[in-house]
Formats: structure tokens, sequence, C-alpha cells
């Protein structure tokens, strides 16, 4: 098969990215023809709030260079990870136009949620879900703390609901049940919503755990549950230490809190090789999100190399750590709960030697890259044929 992707790169690292570049290395290693359209959103700081605005909407740019690439070569599918900001919903019309069969993976909730993670000064919020116009998200400037950014966003996704942009999708990927749950009642088709969960391509193999720390590698964020972690670690200090990895818009937090907590060490960003030694070695890894996450591919490394991951007890997270088998919950948001499961985990280090064992099973069974090909071209073929029936339908109804 020849596919192409399209993607829009995030100003700081995520697993997104990481995920596209497996998807595009396990294609190609099987044989398949793979390209990839990308954008940067570093871009977006050379714009103008009016230029930004009209390209978040519809990019012609980046319509006209699809439409390009299409036109120039075949390609079986367009596999679109994400398009926001630079790139635009605009790619879906680019890719029916040129007749070529869409898949969207869902990495986060935007195309109900302004913000994308259904999260409202600090708490759950769903108030968006199912609005025509999301106009909740504006009132509360729910994207990066401004009504006139918060306005281009809903306006983005009131367009292209009018437009019925989404209908072109022939297949999205949810990567957990819960998310696909969540799109349905959010009106999205059920027939065309499957999961597939992220995958390695590589097996980094089994660790040790004997560093005899906590580990979390990730986005630092409000809606990752950094300061409830920091304050966490103000108790739990004298336990066990707490290595930081990772960037973002709270690192100033984290750095205060290192330089305040001798137990709490800020890594900085690190090259994926690192992050395993640390992970292969850590006690356990900490995932203290406060939204409803996709699947993060931290939680999978963790699996793989054996490492058992204390998660807040919220949206996909219930389901994907199993309580005494691959690690605990903890309640979402919920300091003093946190500090309690941190110390049962280290009061029974026979239950977590058996959890080491049960998430290196955990992943051998469901995360693999084998299993996760098959499951991606059985998509493709899905969306093909889908995409073959609507053409014959509109053909035959003369639409």
């Amino acid at each position: 098969m020849r596919i192409l992707f399209v993607h829009s790169r995030y100003q700081v690292r995520g697993g997104e990215e990481a995920c596209l570049e497996a998807e595009v290395e396990l294609l190609r290693q099987h044989g398949h023809t793979v390209e990839v359209y990308e954008e940067h959103n570093d871009r977006a700081k050379s714009l103008t709030m009016l230029q930004l605005a009209t390209r978040t909407v519809w990019s012609q740019e980046s319509y006209q260079a699809i439409r390009a690439r299409l036109s120039t070569e075949p390609f079986d599918i367009v596999h679109v990870h994400n398009f926001f900001q630079m790139i635009s919903p605009a790619v879906y019309h680019a890719a029916h136009m040129a007749g070529v069969p869409i898949v969207q993976t869902l990495h986060n909730y935007r195309l109900m949620c302004p913000s994308g993670v259904f999260m409202r000064d600090g708490k759950i919020c769903e108030d968006c879900l199912g609005q025509p116009v999301p106009w909740p998200g504006i009132v509360h400037s729910c994207y990066r703390d401004s009504r006139a950014a918060s306005s281009v966003v809903a306006a983005m996704l009131s367009t292209h609901r009018a437009l019925r942009t989404w209908n072109l999708i022939s297949r999205y990927i949810a990567l957990t049940t819960f998310a696909r749950d969540k799109f349905i009642q959010g009106g999205f088709p059920a027939e065309k919503l499957v999961i597939k969960p992220n995958f390695l391509n590589q097996d980094p193999e089994i660790g040790t755990g004997a560093g005899r720390y906590a580990l979390y590698a990730g986005r630092l964020s409000p809606e990752k549950g950094i300061r409830l972690m920091l304050s966490a670690w103000e108790q739990l200090g004298d336990r066990i230490p707490l290595k930081i990895i990772g960037d973002g818009p709270l690192v100033s937090d984290v750095e205060a809190a290192a330089a305040k907590n001798p137990a709490i060490a800020w890594l900085g960003r690190q090259p994926s090789d690192k992050v395993y030694a640390l992970l292969k070695d850590a006690t356990f890894l900490m995932f203290p999100s406060e939204w409803y996450e996709g699947l993060p591919r931290i939680v999978i490394e963790s699996f793989a190399v054996g490492t058992p991951v204390v998660a807040a007890n919220l949206g996909s997270m219930s389901s994907l750590v199993t309580p005494d088998r691959t690690g605990l919950h903890f309640r979402a948001g919920d300091v003093s709960d946190l500090v309690t499961t941190v110390h049962h985990l280290l009061s029974n280090p026979t239950a977590l030697a058996e959890m080491r064992q049960t998430a290196r099973i955990e992943y051998e069974t469901h995360y693999t890259a084998a299993k996760n090909y098959d499951q991606l071209i059985e998509i493709y073929n899905g969306a093909c044929k889908s995409h073959r029936i609507a053409q014959s339908t509109a053909t035959s109804t003369g639409s």
C-alpha cells in the first residue's frame, strides 16, 4: 500500500510524534510505501493573529500542498494524526477531492472540545460535548486561557461541523474503549470508530526495578497532574525519591520543587535510550494525569520493561492499569490517597515483584508491533472498502 501520513508537530514533542514515527517505521518494515506531510506549530510564532486564525479554520497552503501531492502520485490511504493548528481540517477536503480514503487517529478530544482535554479549572468538564457550537469553551476561555483564541478553535469546530467535514473520514482510530465510547457519546458514528492501541516497534526487554526510585516521564503541564504529584512528594520524600523527565509549561514549578525538596530530581528532556534505562530501574512509574488521556506511550513502555504504574483512577487509565496486577490506582486529584497508595505499594515487595511480571505479560499480549501491524492493515482495508461503498452510493444516487 501507499500511505500518506499527515501531522502538525507540537512545539513540545510528545507521544503523538512517537506514535506517528512508530507507525511509519512499522509500515516501511513490511514493505509499504510511506510518505509524511508535516508542518510544525512553531510556525505560528511568525504569523499575525488574523493569519493564524484564518489558517486554523482553513489552511489553503496545506490544502493545495496535499492536493498536489495526491495528484502527483497515487495513494491508497491518507492517515491523519494531527491537523491542529497549522494544517487545519482542509486536509480532509483535499483527500476527498482526490478520491483517497481518510483515516484519523484520535489522540485527544479536539473534535469535541476546544481545549482537547475535557478539562477546565483543574476538573473534568464536558460542557461542550455534543454542542453544535462549543460556546462554553469560549465563555470560559478554555484554549490557552484566551477568549479570542478559544473563539478561533470554536469557529474551526463549528465551521467543519456545518461543512460535514468529519463525515469525509472513513475510519477513526480510538486508542481505548473509553475514548471510543466518549466519541460515540459526542455524536460520532459507532461504525466508523475502531480501537487500536499504541505500540512499541522495538522490544526494550524487561528491567530489574533495582533503582529504588519513582519515575515520571512526560509533558509538564497542568492536566498531567504535575502539581498534585509534587505536593504528594512533600510527604513521600523520605520514603522514595522521585525522578522527573520532561518539559512543558510547568517546568518552573518542577524546578522550584526540586530546589526545595532533595528527594525530587528534574532531569529535563532525555533521549529515548536514557528514558528506557531509567524506566527499567524504576520501582514504579507515576502517572497522575487529571484528564481522560488517550493511551500514553510511556505506560506501554513501562509495561514492556516490567515496571508497575501508579495511576489516577480516571478515564482510560481505569481499565489500562489493573490494580494489584500491573499497578495501582489512586483517586484522581486526591493527594492523600496518592500518598497512601505509594506507601501501600512499597510495603508489599512480594506483590510489587509479581506486578513486574504481570506488566510484562500485558505488553506481550496487547502492545507488540506484530499485533499492531495486523490491526492497522485491517483498519486500512476497512477504510478502503467503506470508501468504495460510499463512492458507489453517491454515484448511484447522483449526488
